[in-house]
């Protein structure tokens, strides 16, 4: 089973309507989705990252997920069968509501907060993937911390945005050079998935602005950590080999603020040997004006290791659409008006489009199919000897 829809007929009772519409449009995500459906099977695993934004405090105004948004992102998640997952509040009741609608089969490894008050986890189908008993959040050594920069003589409380703000804006002098771990620690869990043993690192790389020392410290937080990791996989130890002799597989997903294909975000992302499976590169699965912030970059030792396609979700091909008759359906959910200060929404269509993203996200799922089955590989080569 994918996915039991825990407490939709209950919902109808509370609101007929809602949950007419809800019913009406999980399947229709379900016939949009049938093509990355139709990859799963005993030798695959399809593996996504998502930012859910804000997931789920509320905190900047904009009103909590109605009770179908629950069911939309579940629907989503249930396509997949390992899902890491970002902008995770602490509190874990919304995510609860996901687990509880996907079912029994499913479960997530969560972290604590880092910055931002935010979790990163994965949501993973049982049936299809198991942990192998290995956790932990990445600490940078002593010689490789992130170089950032520090308000001098500040007692500023400033949330990341706004710090980044007048970071861009400021003059060296204004600031001293300060070196520190990762703006939100990236998370590391050991998988397998049929015959594929890998380890799954998520980050929420520090964004910043576009520009100036704050660029530079988005830069160097990606270049610490695939070099981090370039150097854990070759100087690995016999504990960490397989049966067969390969050294531990990685794979690193989620936001990475990557700018752009020709950027040096993505520049530092595809440093030191790791590489973004051509299924998902650059504009292959993204339509224009889609952003470049969500990737996943591997660096797999394994020769039987095969990515053999990948993509990325229209979340809103099906749900709050960006049509009359949906901003008419959740103009009383919505606030009266842009609780943000900047870029202020100044039209209703505007405000539904900001609204909805914290309904759904602002980031679409990416996802890839990895081949799994190395069962042939493995009998060959006991027939040979």
């Amino acid at each position: 089973m994918s996915n039991n829809y825990a407490g939709l007929r209950a919902l109808t009772k509370l609101d007929p309507i809602a949950a007419k519409r809800c019913a009406e449009r999980l399947i229709a995500i379900r016939a949009s989705l049938e093509p990355v459906r139709a990859n799963k099977n005993d030798g695959t695993l399809l593996l996504a990252t998502w930012n859910i934004r804000d997931f789920d405090s509320n905190k900047f105004g904009f009103g909590p997920r109605l009770p179908e948004s629950f069911y939309y992102l579940a629907e989503m998640i249930s396509a997949f069968d390992l899902v890491a997952l970002q902008e995770i509040n602490r509190d874990l009741t919304a995510l609860e509501k996901i687990m509880r609608i996907l079912g029994r089969e499913w479960d997530y490894i969560a972290t604590d907060t880092s910055g931002n008050d935010e979790r990163m986890v994965f949501v993973y189908n049982t049936e299809k993937v198991w942990f192998r008993k290995i956790a932990g959040e990445i600490v940078l050594p002593e010689g490789q911390l992130v170089v950032a920069h520090k308000k001098v003589k500040s007692a500023d409380k400033l949330d990341e945005g706004a710090a980044a703000a007048k970071l861009a804006a400021a003059t060296k002098a204004e600031f001293t050079e300060v070196k520190q771990q990762f703006a939100r620690t990236p998370f590391l869990v050991a998988f397998q998935s049929g015959w594929f043993r890998f380890s799954l690192c998520t980050v929420h790389i520090y964004y910043g602005e576009a520009s100036g020392m704050a660029l530079k410290q988005r830069v160097d937080e990606i270049r610490k950590l695939v070099g981090f990791f370039a150097e854990r996989q070759d100087k690995a130890s016999k504990q960490e080999k397989d049966r067969a002799g390969n050294v531990e597989n990685y794979i690193l997903l989620g936001d990475f603020n990557v700018v752009s294909p020709k950027h040096e975000t993505m520049e530092a992302l595809k440093d030191k040997g790791f590489a973004i499976p051509p299924e998902i590169d650059g504009d292959t699965v993204r339509k224009k004006g889609d952003h470049y912030y969500d990737q996943m970059a591997v660096r797999v030792k394994d020769k039987r290791f095969k990515v053999f396609k990948g993509g990325m979700v229209d979340m809103y091909a099906d749900v709050f659409r960006e049509t009359p008759e949906d901003l008419a359906i959740y103009k009383a959910a919505m606030p009266a008006e842009d609780p943000e200060k900047k870029a202020k929404a100044k039209t209703p269509e505007a405000l539904y489009r900001k609204w909805r993203t914290w309904q759904m996200s602002d980031h679409h799922p990416l996802w890839i199919a990895i081949k799994t089955d190395f069962a042939d590989d493995y009998l060959t080569e006991i027939a040979k000897a």
